[in-house]
């Protein structure tokens, strides 16, 4: 037996007797919240550690489920063990021609492909290619209860029982510990072309919605007001697809532009490569530059068609970002606005998160609560799925609250 292997080993057994002695002290299907140990906290490579409530718990490391089992370039589709470095999982696609088309991001470079599903992010495509979820085909998992479970398969026509294997992601870790998935892939397209243009942010949300309805291949669009002062607004569109397409799609952008009076400019492919890397990554200005040390990073998902939003508090010069055709939406502000900017959200019927906290602050600012409160129905919906998953709260670390 190799030493993985036997990691692997001991990792289900010190679950399978965390649960035995949780089982003794509470026989009911109700979370116990004051159990005699911590709780396991799932860790890959720590990318995302940044996001949610303060993280508590054992580490229960995914170092040992590494490897790619199963990878059928004709079938569009691969099997790796959780702890299997996204990067590895990237190189080995690009060797085919093919990518996730998610684009998930990779934060510091160490991200594994069971906290890419667990975590369910995507990046710029979102909006056009689908979610995480929409390409995991199949998982298998240990549960609170120490079983060992598999849902899903390989193939897309494997649609018998309950989508169990999607409703993992976005858990966090906080039902059980993903041991390996199977996500679909896609060729990647025969072309593409990134346009810049000089436009506001409303006439950006109403370009973005007029688009949408055509038969342009738009891919991922990204729009930033750069600086606080002196910023030239920009939407960014990329295009992607035949190569007959994305040819004739350019020029019907620009005429689109030239009857609007707006400026737009072809980026170059290395220049386009470098931009959207910097979005799905957070590496761009916008993310690594607050405009000042008490600022936080809040995300907000809206409707598309929303236009820009106004917080009382923050000022319309501090640097505003938006992604997936608007939906997405970027905030520098302090975390004492976070009753205002969480209520704003809702009556939008959307929602905002604490994204990252502020330079001075840092964790301290998450005590105040980073996500908004469930509404009873959710709540209800929550602890149901986690009592089902987690009936003693073994993998319960309130990450998400």
């Amino acid at each position: 037996m190799s030493s993985d292997s036997l990691k692997r080993t001991e990792t289900v057994e010190i679950i399978k007797d965390a649960a035995h002695k949780a089982s003794l002290l509470n026989s009911s299907d109700s979370l116990k919240k004051d159990l005699p140990y911590p709780p396991f906290r799932v860790v890959g490579g720590g990318s995302k550690d940044f996001y949610g409530e303060v993280l508590k718990g054992v580490p229960l490391p995914t170092s040992a489920y590494q490897g790619i089992l199963s990878y059928e370039p004709s079938e569009l589709y691969i099997t790796a063990l959780s702890g299997t470095p996204l990067l590895e999982i990237e190189a080995v696609l690009e060797e085919k021609g093919q990518y996730l088309p998610f684009e998930s991001p990779n934060f510091n470079g160490a991200s594994t492909i069971g906290g890419v599903v667990a975590a369910g992010i995507s990046g710029p495509a979102r909006a056009s290619v689908g979610g995480v979820r929409d390409y995991v085909l199949g998982l298998k998992m240990i549960n609170g209860r120490a079983q060992e479970l598999v849902f899903g398969g390989q193939v897309m026509k494997n649609v018998a029982g309950y989508d169990v294997s999607r409703l993992l992601c976005g858990s966090w870790g906080t039902l059980g510990l993903i041991t390996e998935v199977s996500l679909k892939v896609l060729p990647k397209a025969l072309a593409e072309r990134t346009i810049e243009i000089e436009v506001e942010q409303d006439k950006a949300i109403q370009l973005l919605s007029k688009w949408g309805q055509t038969a342009v291949p738009l891919n991922a669009s990204a729009w930033e007001l750069r600086a606080m002062q002196s910023g030239v607004p920009s939407l960014s569109i990329r295009l992607r697809g035949a190569i007959a397409a994305v040819q004739a799609g350019g020029q019907w952008i620009a005429k689109q532009c030239a009857l609007e009076n707006l400026h737009s400019t072809d980026i170059d492919a290395h220049q386009a490569q470098k931009f959207w890397y910097g979005f799905k990554n957070q590496t761009a200005q916008f993310f690594v530059n607050p405009p000042s040390q008490e600022d936080c990073l809040w995300r907000l998902s809206v409707p598309t068609t929303t236009p820009e939003i106004k917080i009382p508090g923050i000022t319309s010069i501090k640097p505003q970002a938006f992604e997936w055709n608007a939906a997405q939406r970027w905030f520098w502000a302090p975390v004492e606005l976070k009753d205002k900017i969480q209520s704003v959200a809702a009556e939008l019927g959307g929602s905002a998160v604490l994204w990252r906290t502020s330079q001075n602050e840092g964790a301290d600012q998450k005590h105040s609560g980073v996500f908004p409160k469930l509404t009873p129905p959710q709540q209800r919906i929550q602890k149901a799925i986690q009592i089902e998953f987690d009936p003693w709260g073994l993998f319960n670390t309130q990450r998400l609250g």
